[in-house]
């Protein structure tokens, strides 16, 4: 392998490319001199066939980000191989699991790629896009119901240290084995313990596939982490353009990606900002992120789900504001509902879609508005309940009501519920009176044998009427979720 690494250096040494000569070396940051005329992003060979792309263009000096793991030594040679930096693409790709060189992690051999296409890419233009309109199933009710998002909406998802980001990412990528959706779900500077965890989870549950997992541990290059998210991107952009495929890419996380920007910026000698981060912060981000969106010529839509650490739950840090300001929406995951036992923990008076309510219909929006209020009544009521105060009658429904909400919205990673399945679960509760007490475990488990029944609007009043008289108990028995 090295030997024909080395033919091919000698290849492009004949074939008059812009060579250089390493004059330093810091780590993965190597400094040459000549290997002009190129471009930033330039993707160089080095004599021992590792390669990298340069960073910085200065005068008389390129600063090149060095891919491989053997140190390049002072005196060497390097040579350009093509202008733009590339990454292997195709549709063999998905179900797989690899490197950001493209290479497979899986075991189950070589990957045929159908063509090598740019990291870097810019977005499309405004005249290139399509107005957003079509629901992204995730199968995760709080979300669907609630908080919903389009294909091509950027929503970000932000929560403290083991909240719950990554279990909720893997929910709604188990979910798309059932839609025409791909997903890539892109890991930075992971622990190979989180690896497997999620490696496992999708394919217990049968979403890897429609997966493709591209990989970089907290052991790679910095360089590798700082590529990785672009990388995916990009396999996601080419199966979007070229085989008209709905893709959604996680980001997972997108602050692990910043500390690695960081410090590639610190050691390139970049003036730090906010936090130590370099001035173009927001930019790279947003650069990554509003590649996403619905084509014109196709229809078809690429949706981008980053993650974001807030640490302590702070989301007016540097990086949640950051990524909250470029995407189209948030879900956050409170930590107190997490230790409360509450899956996935989201807030409800935090989280915010501000394109996903154009994927619902009438009846949607109707139940949204009546479940969200109805959950805004019941945190003011149990914090009177806290005094000891006599209730009214109002504050004791919304108690009620708020607890079967929260049981019906509480759901494990393995879980998953169609729309139609998700309305009828809510609008039952909706439709209770005070008096009433359901069994929410044994309603759930059923529901998905009503929806085959529904063909119009009254059938599915006449539904919630009929599950009512099938699954509503008597007072003097605890309901079943409890």
């Amino acid at each position: 392998m090295v030997q024909k690494e080395n033919l091919y250096f000698k290849k492009l040494m004949e074939s008059k490319s812009p060579v250089g000569e390493v004059v330093e070396v810091q780590k993965f940051m190597i400094r040459a001199k000549g290997l002009q005329p190129c471009t930033l992003h330039s993707l160089v060979m080095f004599e021992d066939g590792s390669k990298g792309f340069v960073n910085q263009i200065e005068e008389g000096l390129v600063s090149i980000l060095h891919m491989g793991n053997k140190e390049i030594q002072v005196g060497s040679l390097v040579v350009l191989q093509h202008h733009q930096l590339l990454t292997k693409v195709g549709k063999d790709f998905i179900g797989r699991i690899i490197s950001v060189n493209g290479q497979p992690l899986d075991g189950k051999g070589p990957i045929a790629a159908s063509a090598a296409r740019p990291i870097f890419n810019k977005a499309p233009d405004i005249n290139q896009r399509e107005a957003l309109s079509d629901q992204l199933e995730t199968g995760v009710i709080a979300i669907d119901s609630l908080f919903p998002i389009v294909k091509g909406q950027r929503m970000a998802l932000i929560g403290d240290a083991k909240s719950g980001k990554s279990t909720l990412a893997t929910q709604i990528a188990i979910n798309q084995k059932n839609t025409d959706q791909i997903l890539i779900y892109c890991l930075i500077a992971k622990r190979k313990i989180d690896i497997d965890t999620i490696v496992s989870r999708l394919s217990q549950n049968g979403g890897m596939d429609k997966v493709i997992i591209v990989v970089a541990t907290m052991f790679d290059s910095l360089v590798l982490n700082y590529l990785a998210p672009y990388v995916a991107c990009t396999i996601g952009e080419y199966l979007w353009h070229e085989e008209n495929r709905n893709v959604v890419v996680v980001y997972d996380d997108l602050t692990a990606h910043a500390h690695t920007y960081r410090e590639i910026s610190l050691l390139s000698g970049v003036s730090p900002g906010r936090d130590a981060y370099p001035g173009d912060m927001f930019y790279s981000h947003s650069q990554l992120l509003e590649r996403a969106g619905r084509l014109k010529d196709n229809s078809m839509a690429l949706t981008a789900i980053p993650l974001v650490h807030a640490p302590v739950g702070d989301i007016t840090a540097f990086l949640p504001t950051n990524i909250m300001s470029i995407t189209d929406g948030q879900w956050i995951l409170d930590m107190e509902n997490f230790q409360n036992g509450i899956r996935p923990a989201l807030s409800m008076g935090l989280s915010v879609t501000r394109a996903g309510g154009l994927g619902h219909s009438a009846r949607q929006k109707k139940i949204a508005i009546q479940t969200l209020k109805i959950l805004a009544d019941y945190r003011e009521a149990k914090e009177y309940a806290h005094f000891g105060n006599e209730l009214s009658d109002q504050s004791k429904q919304a108690l009620l009501l708020g607890d079967y909400i929260i049981d019906i919205l509480n759901q494990s990673p393995s879980e998953s519920y169609s729309v139609p399945e998700q309305e009828l679960l809510l609008s039952t509760i909706l439709s209770l009176s005070i008096q009433d007490k359901i069994d929410i475990l044994k309603l759930k488990k059923e529901v998905r044998s009503y929806v085959d029944k529904i063909k119009n609007d009254q059938d599915f009043d006449a539904l919630v009427d009929s599950i009512k008289q099938t699954y509503v108990i008597s007072n003097s028995v605890q309901r079943g979720a409890k």
